[in-house]
C-alpha cells in the first residue's frame, strides 16, 4: 500500500468514527429534546374523609437546600390545593387546621446518568466505551494491524469525549419527605410508642423508649420527583418539578 493510500485510509477512518459519535450525540439530542418529568410515591397516603367544614390543611415547608425555592414551592402548593375537586383548603393558622402538612425537601440537585436510571430506568445509556470499540474497529479493519486498531481506538474516544461536551443527558432529582398529620376523631386518644437508641460511649448505648398519647394520627411517604432533558438546567425544569411534587402532594386528600 503506498503512503498516499495509507494517509487516505486513515483519515476516512478517522471521518467515520467522528460521524458515529456524531450520530450517538444527534440521537441523544432528539430523543432528550423534550422536557420530561415524572413524580413517584414511596407509599400512598389515605386520609379519612370528613365533612366540608373541616378540609382544612395547614403546610410548612422546611428545607438545609440552598437551592430550593421556598416560596415557589409554597405558591405551587397552594394553586393546587385550590383547584383541588375535593374541597381541601389551606390555612395559616395551625390551630384552626384539621389537618397538618409538613414538607421536608432533602435534595433538589444534578444527578449522574446512573441515579437517573435508577430513578426512571431510562436514562443517558452512552459512554467514551462505544467510541473506543467503533474507534478501534475501524482502525483495525483499515491498517490489518493492532496498532492501527489502538490509534483508531484513541481517535474514537476523543471523538466521544468532544460529542459528550456539546450533548449531556441531564437530570434533576427533587427528594421531598412528607409528613400527614391527621386530627383524630372525638373521644378518640392515639397512642404512640417510641424507642430512641443513643450512643453513650464506645463502651455501649442508652435505649430510651417513651409513650405518649396525642390527638393526631401521623402518615408519612416520600416524593420523588425527576426531570430530564438534553442540555437541562435547573431554571429550565424547577417549577415543573414543583408543579408534579405539588400535585402529588394534594392527591392525599
Amino acid at each position: 500500500m503506498s503512503p498516499w493510500i495509507h494517509r487516505v485510509a486513515k483519515t476516512l477512518a478517522l471521518c467515520a468514527s467522528m460521524t458515529l459519535v456524531g450520530c450517538a450525540a444527534v440521537e441523544t439530542s432528539i430523543a432528550k429534546r423534550d422536557l420530561d418529568v415524572q413524580t413517584k410515591v414511596s407509599t400512598p397516603i389515605f386520609v379519612e374523609p370528613v365533612s366540608p367544614h373541616l378540609r382544612s390543611v395547614y403546610v410548612e415547608f422546611r428545607s438545609t437546600v440552598m437551592e430550593f425555592d421556598r416560596a415557589a414551592m409554597d405558591a405551587a402548593v397552594r394553586e393546587t390545593f385550590a383547584n383541588n375537586a375535593n374541597g381541601y383548603t389551606i390555612t395559616d393558622d395551625p390551630a384552626k387546621a384539621y389537618y397538618q402538612l409538613s414538607v421536608f425537601v432533602l435534595n433538589l440537585e444534578r444527578t449522574d446518568p446512573t441515579a437517573a436510571e435508577r430513578a426512571l430506568t431510562q436514562g443517558y445509556r452512552g459512554d467514551q466505551a462505544a467510541g473506543v470499540v467503533a474507534g478501534a474497529a475501524i482502525g483495525g479493519r483499515t491498517t490489518g494491524n493492532y496498532g492501527g486498531a489502538a490509534a483508531g481506538g484513541i481517535l474514537g474516544a476523543m471523538a466521544a469525549t468532544a460529542g459528550n461536551a456539546f450533548v449531556k443527558d441531564v437530570t434533576y432529582m427533587l427528594v421531598a419527605d412528607v409528613q400527614i398529620r391527621e386530627t383524630a376523631a372525638n373521644g378518640a386518644l392515639v397512642r404512640k410508642d417510641s424507642q430512641i437508641g443513643t450512643q453513650i460511649s464506645d463502651a455501649g448505648t442508652s435505649t430510651q423508649r417513651v409513650s405518649e398519647v396525642s390527638k393526631f394520627k401521623t402518615y408519612r411517604t416520600r416524593v420523588v420527583t425527576t426531570a430530564n432533558k438534553a442540555n437541562l438546567e435547573l431554571e429550565e425544569a424547577q417549577q415543573e418539578m414543583f408543579d408534579r411534587t405539588a400535585y402529588a402532594i394534594s392527591g392525599f386528600f
